[in-house]
């Protein structure tokens, strides 16, 4: 995962608890999460158009 260790990602994580405190983590997490899951969603979508464009083709 990007050469990343354990050390480095402890650091990483105290300095994102430094900059927007406890309190906003779980909707740090929740935004990141939806945001991904709607990325997936596109691209699961592009893909099912691309097959109904092939098949209209034929």
């Amino acid at each position: 995962m990007f050469g990343l260790g354990p050390m480095e990602l402890v650091l990483i994580l105290v300095i994102v608890l430094i900059i927007f405190g406890a309190g906003r983590l779980p909707e740090i997490g929740s935004g990141i999460g939806k945001g991904i899951k709607n990325f997936k969603n596109s691209m699961k979508d592009s893909e099912q158009e691309k097959i109904e464009d092939k098949k209209n083709d034929l």
